[in-house]
């Protein structure tokens, strides 16, 4: 212990006297750790906002919607076409399935709408959506102020409307929505309610929306043939795919397919997008990872260099070293103990840079302060592999230099 100690503290010497030459080594180590531990933590703050994001619609939920894959071919041709879930066919679906679950509808009515209230108008950005009065209860953003749509109104398509957060603040910035009218294109909507925030975040644009009655919206914007979404949520989590495949017997039904012919709709779990997402960040954690070692190699290649080149300053002294008893296990111990703290020193400052960039995506996001802790761990290790290897050889020849050669030595 003592030995490690007087190691530990020849190294800081040697340090100090050459600071220009070991903040250079020190700051590619730093770097190199910069760059692999911002890039995870910033992966670690996405994947977090990917899965709060995808939370609120539920784990019990699934959602049917016509399938984007286009027609599918079998050699030259064409098997199947896939043709919009009409109101109608939604409607059935939703008046039929009787599997204990809530199911609601809802379309999409524009994505760059334009609302106003007496002199106030927001960009010709909003999203409007079409829903029935079950959209709120399958998962949807919660209700701020007001109410939701009730089933009288959805059937009948009134004008009534529930603005997103971020409408309100524009059209409404010093007052409450509630009771008020907005212009929606021509027509007058009466405001009977607000959605909480969702805050910032992958769904960021949930704030600048909002909802209309979907009779509504298929009477004044889309028609019967726009596609209808289908969301369920199952009252029992245990009963998820026992009711996926009810569903998708329902839609065959519905939609007239024949046996052998394959689903010309899509059914997705709310947290398949997710996963999905996920999965690709998988990538570039790889590929983070791959720029840091690369890096660290680098840098312990450059470190070697140095302390090979401090084996020659330094001949004399370890040849003084030696004649005063030092052994060749102790000349080895000094010079690793000097590239691995080296090592340690420009470890430690990479990770907390890599913390703090990294963590500006989860500010950004809304996802609080992440520590990767075990890239944290993983970083000091490396740095100390990096350390020992680059150190190995430099100190090895300091061992093995002959002592009055050393002493000889100009």
């Amino acid at each position: 212990m003592e030995q490690t100690r007087i190691n530990v503290k020849l190294a800081w010497e040697s340090i100090r006297a050459n600071k220009l030459r070991a903040v250079l080594t020190l700051s590619i180590i730093a770097f190199g750790i910069m760059a692999l531990v911002g890039i995870l933590t910033a992966i670690a703050g996405l994947k977090s906002s990917i899965s709060s994001s995808f939370s609120s619609l539920g784990a019990n939920t699934f959602n049917i919607r016509q399938d984007a894959g286009g027609p599918r071919r079998r050699g030259q041709r064409v098997d199947q076409e896939n043709p919009p879930i009409r109101y109608d066919q939604a409607l059935a679906f939703k008046e039929h399935f009787r599997m204990p679950a809530i199911v609601s509808l809802s379309v999409r009515a524009a994505g760059n709408a334009t609302l106003q209230n007496g002199s106030n108008k927001t960009n010709p950005n909003v999203r409007i959506l079409g829903v029935d009065e079950n959209y709120v209860s399958v998962g949807s953003t919660p209700v701020k102020e007001g109410r939701a749509f009730s089933q009288q109104e959805a059937q009948n398509g009134s004008n009534v409307i529930v603005l997103g957060y971020d409408v309100v603040k524009k059209i409404f910035p010093t007052g409450s929505a509630l009771g008020h009218y907005v212009l929606l294109g021509d027509n007058r909507y009466l405001v009977i309610g607000t959605f909480q925030s969702k805050g910032s975040g992958l769904n960021n644009n949930a704030d600048n929306a909002a909802v209309i009655p979907l009779v509504n919206a298929l009477r004044r914007f889309t028609g019967n043939e726009q596609s209808v979404s289908i969301a369920v949520a199952v009252s029992n989590l245990r009963m998820l795919n026992e009711a996926v495949d009810e569903a998708t017997s329902q839609m065959r039904n519905i939609r007239r397919l024949p046996l052998g012919r394959e689903d010309n709709f899509d059914i997705r779990m709310s947290d398949s997008a997710a996963k999905s997402a996920i999965d690709q960040l998988s990538f570039v954690t790889l590929a983070a990872t791959f720029i840091g070692l690369i890096t660290l190699f680098g840098a312990g290649i450059g470190l070697m260099n140095i302390m090979l080149v401090l084996v020659t300053e330094r001949t004399r002294e370890i040849g003084v070293s030696k004649a005063l008893g030092a052994t060749k296990s102790n000349i080895r111990m000094q010079f690793l103990t000097e590239a691995v703290l080296i090592c340690q020193m420009g470890g430690a400052l990479g990770i907390v840079l890599g913390i703090l960039v990294g963590n500006l995506v989860s500010v950004f996001f809304s996802t609080g302060f992440i520590v990767p802790w075990g890239w944290v761990i993983g970083g000091f290790t490396f740095c100390f592999i990096v350390g020992i290897l680059a150190g190995i050889y430099p100190a090895i020849k300091a061992s093995n230099l002959d002592p009055i050669d050393a002493l000889r030595y100009e």
